[in-house]
């Protein structure tokens, strides 16, 4: 797989592209482990609940780059405004230009992600024809006398159908108009 810098620059030291490739695909374990060491390595993982991640999310949808550019431009006019926020313009546009970058890393993991969900529906899509396809060839045997030992099985797995599905809620008797 190659690996495509959008910018069109050269990868930077410690990129992907840097990273030796092998051809031995991963499994589900190799990347969990691979994963908890990555998210070990990063500084700021912050977990939010619902409630905070709204509310910084509503308070972050108000930065503009036309916002920001005006308010670097405040900050650097007058040293009294970068000592009362304790903040330098150089340091405001650095962590402006750090939280892009994650925007990218999020991105991509995201993607991610989304590949590997859709990769596990489809195995779990193929396990579900699967045992459709079992059970339906064990239903079919077990009427026969000569696989009768199929039949305990049969049962037990409509069985789990069942509970499965749900018990099916008595239906009301219709009500009678009244006369």
């Amino acid at each position: 797989m190659k690996n495509y810098i959008l910018n069109n620059s050269s990868p930077t030291p410690g990129t992907a592209a840097d990273t030796p490739q092998t051809d031995t695909p991963l499994g589900p374990q190799e990347v969990a482990d691979q994963l908890r060491a990555i998210r070990a390595r990063i500084a700021d993982v912050t977990p939010l609940t619902s409630a905070q991640r709204e509310a910084v999310r509503g308070l972050s949808r108000t930065v503009t780059n036309e916002i920001l550019q005006a308010s670097i431009g405040a900050i650097g006019s007058a040293d009294i405004v970068a000592m009362a926020i304790g903040q330098q313009p150089d340091d405001v546009r650095a962590l402006y230009d750090e939280a892009n970058r994650w925007n990218a890393a999020e991105a991509e993991l995201r993607t991610l992600l989304k590949g590997i969900a859709g990769a596990n529906l489809v195995r779990f899509q193929r396990l579900a024809l699967i045992i459709k396809r079992a059970y339906g060839v064990s239903a079919q045997l077990a009427t026969d006398p000569a696989h009768a030992e199929l039949l305990p099985q049969v049962e037990e797995i409509k069985r789990l159908k069942r509970l499965a599905r749900g018990k099916k809620k008595p239906t009301p008797p219709a009500p009678q108009p009244q006369q």
